[in-house]
């Protein structure tokens, strides 16, 4: 690591396989939280590189723990994170209103890093067991059209760095590899990025698969769409700037979208959405999100329709009852 490091402090940047290389390593424990620190700090101080990227997703599909849900239409939503507007758990909310369309969602997500409560922190509160068994997941799929995947349990690099990525407190390349690294390969992704370079980055990567994809990001900074400014949508087929009145929703304020101080708080919070009891603006962002990944997955439906169909399952308690199915089914 001495070398690699020496090397990246020099302003240098790795190849693919040596980026694939140095996160292998990482994840089978060659190196100690020290290196591990140094080594994700140039990346803090400095724009990773598509090949660098590359490579470290490479890694980490390499080594993840596969789960075969090829018969299955899936989507995941996920974000980033990063973007240091600490929101309510809007891509984790949306993954329910999604489900309770009778879409299929393979939600993959964490505990929050760079943000207070992650995704699951919440599905640990509300009793979620995490779990690697295929056959638990696709009952739930079958059952609820949603099960959740919790990262450590999938990738032993995600495992390795958590602590070190707990002690920075800030955002890493991991946030950027999150989304990337669904380990049931997900014919569809909705995935939100906090800044429009690393729309380019993922664009540019996603272009490679045979993945439908979304990726979304609001022009004021947020990895979601906040309806607080005009945000972008990039997709194989289309990129566009649009307005939150292009999806006939008002405009809203960063203060609407604050997420709880504790876990707890936030899970209330979340419950509260769920149930149809938000306030205006949590409802339409939610709706919001919901509606651009339902869209992915339905390519011939207009954002009007599918924007009635989330608004259908938040408030007419679809959404709350896929989440009440899944639950239910833990014990």
């Amino acid at each position: 690591m001495k070398e690699i490091l020496n090397y990246l402090y020099s302003h240098k940047t790795l190849s693919r396989d040596e980026a694939k290389t140095v996160l292998t390593n990482i994840a089978q424990g060659m190196y100690n939280h020290s290196q591990i620190a140094s080594f994700i700090s140039v990346y803090i101080l400095r724009n990773i590189t598509v090949e660098e990227l590359s490579g470290f997703r490479d890694a980490l599909l390499g080594l993840c723990l596969p789960i075969d849900l090829n018969g299955y239409n899936t989507i995941d939503l996920c974000g980033t994170g990063g973007d240091g507007k600490n929101t309510f758990n809007i891509s984790t909310l949306a993954s329910f209103v999604v489900a309770g369309t009778g879409a299929m969602v393979t939600k993959h997500g964490n505990y929050g890093v760079s943000s207070g409560c992650g995704s699951s922190n919440i599905m640990e509160t509300l009793g979620y067991k995490f779990s690697s068994d295929a056959g638990k997941l696709k009952n739930e799929l079958e059952i609820a059209n949603i099960c959740y995947l919790h990262a450590p349990i999938f990738n032993p690099a995600m495992k390795n760095v958590a602590p070190v990525r707990k002690d920075l407190g800030v955002k890493t390349f991991f946030n950027m590899l999150g989304p990337m690294v669904n380990p049931t390969f997900p014919k569809n992704q909705m995935v939100g990025v906090y800044s429009l370079e690393l729309a380019r980055i993922y664009n540019y990567l996603y272009q490679q698969t045979d993945k439908n994809f979304v990726i979304l990001h609001s022009l004021d900074g947020y990895d979601e769409i906040s309806l607080t400014s005009e945000f972008k949508l990039i997709s194989r087929d289309y990129e566009v700037i649009m307005k939150p009145g292009t999806l006939g929703l008002i405009k809203t304020k960063p203060e609407e979208l604050a997420s709880g101080a504790s876990v707890p708080e936030s899970t209330e919070l979340f419950m509260k959405i769920l149930e149809g009891k938000g306030t205006k603006a949590q409802t339409d962002v939610v709706i919001a999100n919901s509606a651009v990944a339902l869209r992915c997955m339905k390519s011939d439906k207009s954002f009007e329709d599918c924007i009635a169909e989330a608004r259908e399952s938040l408030l007419g308690g679809k959404a709350l009852k896929a989440l009440r199915k899944l639950i239910e089914m833990q014990n």
